[in-house]
């Protein structure tokens, strides 16, 4: 598990905390919080042939694409709305 951590923390660092001034540890864990949430929820992922983790099968589909922003856009993820 070592190297799933290892990417997680440095992807974490990467996309989210290094383009972000934090203003205390209430901010920081808000923070933290919503890039777990799309990092396991919107965000696809190249070890799992680029789906995501939960709900694979909403990204089939003929709905309109709808966006999701988190963190003031910095985070965004895309979906089909349901047909």
């Amino acid at each position: 598990m070592n190297p799933v951590a290892e990417s997680f923390v440095r992807n974490m660092k990467s996309e989210c905390l290094d383009r972000m001034i934090l203003f205390g540890e209430k901010h920081l864990r808000y923070v933290v919080g919503q890039y777990v949430e799309h990092y396991l929820t919107e965000r696809p992922h190249r070890g799992v042939v680029n789906v995501r983790l939960t709900n694979p099968e909403a990204d089939t589909g003929e709905g309109e694409i709808r966006c999701r922003e988190r963190l003031g856009g910095l985070l965004k993820g895309y979906c089909r709305e349901a047909a």
